[in-house]
Parts: C-alpha cells; sequence; structure tokens
C-alpha cells in the first residue's frame, strides 16, 4: 500500500547521500564519512516540503562552513525522475526540497484506488505481537482507570495491525491467590449475614465492601437457600466463588464488548497452577542456579538482574508468590505460544515490577527487552468544572459500565486516547456529552458528515465524480489550502506507523483533528459546486479522499463516522 510521504523521504535521504558521492568524486568536498542528518517537514511548508540538516550537520566532517557544503550538494543534486522539482538552501545551511505537483496528484489517486485499505502497511512484517490491557481484578465490576487502559490498548492493537503486525489482544484473568480468597471470604460474611443477622456475623475488615457482593450473595441464597450455612467453610466459600465469578467475568465481557473492544483470548491464571506451569517456571529457573532457600521459603536472585532485592518465589508455607505466577505466565507468553514481542498496559502504580520482570524473563532463558510494558497515568473526572469525587462505596462514575450508559462511547474512546498513556488525563463529562464543535470528537464527526453532505447533495443534481483516473485533472488543485490537505492526506500511512513504532494511539486521534480542522479550511476557502467542470471534478476527488482517510482513521480508532449530524 502507499506511503507517499515515507517514499519522499526516503528518496530525499538517498538523493542527498548520492549528491555527498558525486561532490567528493568530483572533489567538491574532501573524502570523508557521510554523516547521518534529518528529513523532516517544516512546520512552514512555505520553505518547502521537505527539509534537511545534511550539510549543517557535516560541517565538521568536511571541515567547511554548511552553507559551501550545501551549495557544494545542491550544485550535484540530481532530481531527474524524483519526487522533487526544485531545492532552496536557507539561513545557514538547510537544504529545502520541494515537491512536483505529479506528486500531490499521486497521492489523491492512491487513496481514491485503495479506499478501506489506505492507511495499511507491511512496516511490522507480520511480526507476532501480543498485547494484555485492561487485566482488571474480576472480583469487581471495571473502573475509570479501565476505561483508559481499554481505549488504549485496543487502539494500538488495532494500529499495530494495520501496520503490519499480527496482533493478539489478551485479557489476563486474576482467577486465583489472594484476592479470589478475599473475595471468597467477602461472599461469605455476605451470605452468612442474610441467614444469622449483620450483627452476628463479622465483615472481613479487608474485604470487598460493594454492593456487588452483597447481590452476589443474595442471588446464591435465591438458589440455595441456607444450606451452606453450615458447611465447611472452605467448601461455603469455594461454592459462593463457583457461582460469582463467572458472573463477574462474563459481565467484563459484556461491559468491554459495549465499549467496543473484543478480545482474542481470555487468559485464566488458574490454568498456569493446574498445568504445573508455575512449578515448571520455578524448577527452570532454579536448574539456571538463579534461586536459593532461605528460612523455609524459596527465593530468586532478582539482584543479579538488576532488581532492588530478591525476591520471593514461593513462601514458607507452599504458596507461590503473584511474582512467581508472573514469570509463568509471561513464559507461557513467549516460549510455549511463541510472541515475538509482548506489550503490557499497566497502571503507572506498577512502574517498580518493569524491571524485575524484564529482569526475570532474561534470569529464565528469554530476552526481556522483547517485554515492553506501557505505563498508564491516572484519570481525572471532571464535571461541572471540579474533580468529581470517585468512591468505591457509592459512586456510581467509577464503573466502566455506567461511564459508557452516561458518555456516548465514541466520545469516552476518542478522549481516553487523546494524550499519551505517560500523562495525566483529564476527562470532561460535560464537554463528552456536548454537541458542538467544541467536542473534538463531534467536531471531527461533522467534519465527515459535512463531506457526505457536499456529495449527497451534488449527487441530487445529477453532479458525480468521475470514477475512471485517467479522466480527472488533479493538476488543477494548485491552492494553498488544497496542498495543505493532501500533505497532511499523504501523512496518515505514516501517522499509524509512528503510533505502532512508539505505542502511542494518540497519534490517530490527533491526526483526525488536524484532518479534520484542515478539511473545515478547504471547505471555507474553496468551492466545490459553480466551479468549471475540471476544478469541481478535481475538488470532488479531493473531497471524496479527505471522507475515507477521515472514515479510515475513526474506523481504526472503533468510532463511528456518522453521514448526517
Amino acid at each position: 500500500m502507499s506511503n507517499l510521504i515515507a517514499a519522499a523521504s526516503q528518496q530525499a535521504e538517498g538523493l542527498l547521500q548520492k549528491a555527498f558521492s558525486t561532490a567528493m568524486e568530483r572533489g567538491l568536498l574532501p573524502q570523508g564519512e557521510i554523516p547521518s542528518f534529518t528529513i523532516e517537514i517544516p512546520a512552514d511548508t512555505s520553505h518547502g516540503d521537505f527539509a534537511s540538516n545534511a550539510a549543517m550537520v557535516s560541517a565538521r566532517a568536511f571541515k567547511s562552513a554548511p552553507r559551501k557544503i550545501a551549495e557544494a550538494l545542491c550544485g550535484v543534486l540530481d532530481l531527474e525522475g524524483s519526487f522533487f522539482e526544485r531545492w532552496e538552501i536557507a539561513g545557514p545551511g538547510f537544504i529545502n526540497l520541494f515537491l512536483k505537483d505529479s506528486w500531490f496528484s499521486q497521492t489523491v489517486e492512491s487513496i481514491l484506488e485503495e479506499k478501506e485499505a489506505y492507511g495499511r502497511s507491511d512496516y511490522g512484517r507480520g511480526e507476532k505481537v501480543m498485547i494484555e490491557f485492561v487485566s482488571a481484578n474480576p472480583t469487581g465490576p471495571m473502573h475509570i482507570g479501565n476505561a483508559r487502559g481499554g481505549a488504549l490498548g485496543d487502539c494500538l492493537a488495532d494500529a499495530m495491525n494495520c501496520a503490519g503486525f499480527d496482533v493478539t489482544k489478551e485479557f489476563y484473568v486474576n482467577d486465583a491467590g489472594n484476592q479470589i480468597a478475599k473475595f471468597g471470604r467477602s461472599l461469605e460474611a455476605r451470605y452468612l449475614q442474610l441467614h444469622l443477622g449483620e450483627e452476628a456475623v463479622e465483615f472481613p475488615e479487608d474485604g470487598y465492601q460493594g454492593e456487588y457482593i452483597r447481590e452476589s450473595a443474595r442471588e446464591f441464597s435465591a438458589i440455595h437457600g441456607d444450606s451452606y450455612v453450615k458447611a465447611e467453610p472452605e467448601e461455603r466459600r469455594k461454592a459462593l466463588v463457583d457461582f460469582a465469578l463467572p458472573k463477574n467475568i462474563q459481565q467484563m465481557k459484556e461491559d468491554l464488548e459495549k465499549y467496543r473492544i473484543l478480545y482474542d483470548v481470555w487468559f485464566l491464571e488458574s490454568t498456569l497452577h493446574e498445568s504445573g506451569a508455575v512449578k515448571e517456571a520455578i524448577d527452570n529457573l532454579s536448574k539456571r542456579g538463579m534461586t536459593y532457600e532461605q528460612d523455609g521459603a524459596i527465593w530468586y536472585k532478582a539482584t543479579a538482574f538488576g532488581g532492588e532485592k530478591d525476591e520471593v518465589l514461593v513462601r514458607g508455607n507452599g504458596f507461590p508468590t503473584y511474582f512467581a505466577v508472573d514469570i509463568a505466565y509471561h513464559y507461557n507468553k513467549f516460549a510455549v505460544r511463541g510472541f515475538n514481542r509482548v506489550i503490557n498496559v499497566w497502571g503507572a502504580d506498577h512502574h517498580g515490577h518493569v524491571a524485575r520482570l524484564k529482569g526475570a524473563m532474561d534470569a529464565i532463558g528469554l530476552d526481556g527487552s522483547k517485554l515492553d510494558i506501557l505505563l498508564m497515568q491516572m484519570v481525572r473526572l471532571m464535571q461541572g468544572g471540579e474533580v468529581a469525587r470517585m468512591s468505591k462505596r457509592s459512586g456510581k462514575i467509577l464503573s466502566l459500565s455506567n461511564l459508557v450508559d452516561e458518555v456516548p462511547v465514541d466520545a469516552a474512546r476518542f478522549f481516553f486516547n487523546m494524550r499519551e498513556p505517560n500523562s495525566t488525563l483529564d476527562f470532561d463529562m460535560d464537554l463528552a456529552v456536548e454537541q458542538s464543535s467544541s467536542n473534538p470528537v463531534y467536531y471531527v464527526q461533522y467534519a465527515h458528515a459535512r463531506i457526505c453532505s457536499i456529495l449527497k447533495n451534488l449527487a441530487a443534481e445529477g453532479i458525480k465524480p468521475v470514477e475512471e483516473a485517467g479522466k480527472r485533472d488533479l493538476s488543477l488543485l494548485s491552492a494553498a489550502e488544497e496542498r495543505e490537505l493532501i500533505r497532511l492526506l499523504a501523512k496518515y500511512p505514516q501517522e499509524i506507523v509512528e503510533a505502532a513504532k512508539a505505542y502511542d494511539p494518540a497519534r490517530i486521534t490527533r491526526y483526525t483533528l488536524d484532518l479534520a480542522t484542515q478539511f473545515h479550511k478547504f471547505y471555507n476557502a474553496c468551492r466545490v459546486k459553480g466551479e468549471d467542470e475540471g476544478l469541481m471534478q478535481a475538488r470532488l476527488a479531493l473531497c471524496l479522499a479527505a471522507r475515507i482517510t477521515l472514515r479510515n482513521a475513526l474506523q481504526l480508532l472503533k468510532i463511528s463516522a456518522p453521514e448526517v449530524m
């Protein structure tokens, strides 16, 4: 698929590399090693479509002033057969390159030809990648942080898939361990309170307080009555957990599907224990000399792999720690299921766990550098111009399910993916439901609807776009607003690649805002209807290209692209 921004950038680099060699061959520059230089798109494209610091960074290597080096390079710069029509030397030695009209025409034609495929590439070359995100505790409802992690993880997965990676989306279900034991104790207390009275049964101090615990206990009681009141505690807790946990997990699936997230895999922690994978991982570390016993516990030599202190893998009571399970889980990702790269989206409060888990991958014989952790900062909910209070006991704002009931899913996904993961995000509840240009998602969707309206109104008058590429003259698109819009359309495939490389899907969201803004500028400056046939058809083709690109970007983000607003 086409990526004409990347193609032009690579071509510019090649042209300058060749110019260096030619200048040295002709004695215009002394023999030397060509230093690394950059090719960039200037903020002000009146200074060129691409600019390079090649001469600036070569001053020391060639013992000459940058401007003289630039003059030598440009004197032998051969643009024949390239995307470029001319060059300029600016300031102390920057080299600016200007694109030919044909590049702009080719960009629009490529979009019209590729349609839904525009933006896709083979950059990732099918590399097998797993992205694990949300993985919320299944003992209760998902909260606002999960909403942000869900949007980031899902959009990153789709961006990487679009960039040519083979991506698997995974939710890790913590259905074993301490939190499940606490879940069981909490359910048990509420169940017994139903039959024996709240004063007769003390609720665990660290128990889960939510109303959902009471509701699960009531549902269990409606089926089983008081038959478990006199049962052994272990039997009673197991029955309660076996009843309530699958319901919670199913509710999570439904809430996430409502949020437009579908996972490829729901991986149960319990399977690691049942299969013996946790013991195997510990034994593997032991065989490598990475463990030792102390005070009846098995310890991992974390300090040998960059850890601040050694870590317990198996407690004195024989139960493995969460860290031991985490090692087994990630060993499964790499060694058993064969993922070449694993990306975890975690809350920023897990930052201390990053280095020790990557180190453990090295210790167990894998490559820790292939495990990437995307740390996500907190979300502040704003309402009425103030920070909204969030309470696990009573605040329904905290629940993902309630959030998407109050805020359109389009707005939620857009807002949660507007900033890079490592920055704190303010989520304005009032703005998210506002239907005006102040609401960024509404502003972007309105641009798409405006394009659809233009096409619909012209069709009503019998004016339809020319279908055959050879019968429209796109060189007529020469106005500044037209050229700026085409430049931005051309950037879309590279934006996806950059989002995949940087693990920053917010680039796509910001791109849609830029594209909507640029289209509105074009619309206000350039009439479509009322011009002569040739220019009208050229602008109609540009409108179609803009609609395709905007729709593709919104669909990647799983945000609707309405035709009427």
